[in-house]
């Protein structure tokens, strides 16, 4: 759908099971109208990167994804050589009475080009969505050769010579705030924060993402990790530690929780051990926070 109107976004993304707000919903109509790159900060494993996908569902089109690390390079994001299939081809050519320079010529076609996720985007068929993941993962040089294509469009190959953009790409870059981005990449972007669901939304996640859970279940689940969060934890569980946890309570057959079988789960949702065993040492209190009686004895 070409330039969908603020009520399309909203219907699509609900098409998807993306349970959004305003905020999100606005964000997303306006850099796809300005044509700007919309940058979605916030803790980990609160929906920032499904914000992409259900855009590419909506929009029915190709999701390319870069998902960014230390030590990422234009070369992965960009493009590389098949150099195996060039030597081969050089090798099966040994014996005719092409010039060296005609040889060259013929390995540095696009079937020996290996296309990576930039490249991908802006020679696709139609406008994809490309998502650059966990941009903060990436060092500032990579941010800055980042900048010149998001400006540009266009990529030059030297063998080749410059590619431009068959179709400009919505582009959703995401972090997680493991370092301070420039103010150059900020101030290219529409800028949107993603913070912890409250009760009444990360319920209606439980219930759309895992649509067989008990009603019962499904408000403890999300009570209990309203509270969890306003622990003292060294790695605070998201959204995705949520549903993973609906998930398994589900396939366990449960309708509500018990202390028991909370102790026994809680390595779905708490990923660092002393996390897990402070919040065992309290987890008495916490179930009566959320109504849920304590085991006697």
């Amino acid at each position: 759908m070409n330039n969908p109107t603020l009520p399309q976004i909203q219907e699509m993304l609900n098409q998807q099971g993306y349970v959004t707000e305003n905020a999100i919903v606005m964000s997303l109509f306006l850099a796809m109208k300005l044509g700007k790159p919309l940058l979605v900060e916030g803790p980990a494993g609160v929906g920032k990167t499904e914000i992409a996908k259900s855009m590419a569902k909506a929009l029915e089109t190709d999701l390319i994804r870069l998902q960014c690390y230390e030590g990422l390079d234009a070369t992965h994001a960009l493009y590389e050589w098949n150099y195996q299939r060039q030597l081969l081809h050089l090798k099966m050519d040994e014996g005719s009475d092409k010039t060296l320079e005609e040889k060259e010529k013929t390995i540095f076609g696009e079937e020996f080009l290996l296309k990576r996720p930039l490249l991908k985007a802006i020679t696709h068929h139609q406008p994809p969505v490309l998502l650059i993941d966990e941009i903060d993962r990436a060092d500032e040089e990579f941010e800055s050769f980042l900048l010149e294509v998001l400006s540009d469009w266009q990529i030059t190959i030297p063998e080749v010579g410059t590619v431009s953009a068959t179709h400009i790409p919505a582009v959703v870059i995401t972090s997680n705030r493991v370092r301070e981005l420039s103010e150059a990449l900020r101030r290219r972007c529409l800028y949107l924060y993603i913070g912890y669901p409250d009760f009444q939304k990360e319920l209606a996640i439980v219930k759309g993402k895992v649509p067989e859970v008990d009603t019962r279940l499904a408000g403890q689940i999300a009570l209990f990790m309203q509270e969890l969060r306003q622990r003292k934890l060294e790695k605070i569980p998201g959204i995705a530690e949520t549903i993973d946890w609906a998930m398994a309570l589900v396939a366990l057959h449960r309708t509500h929780l018990d202390h028991e079988l909370v102790e026994s789960t809680l390595g779905i949702i708490l990923k660092d051990w002393k996390d897990i065993r402070n919040t065992q040492d309290s987890l008495s209190e916490l179930l009566e926070k959320v109504g849920v009686k304590s085991r006697v004895g």
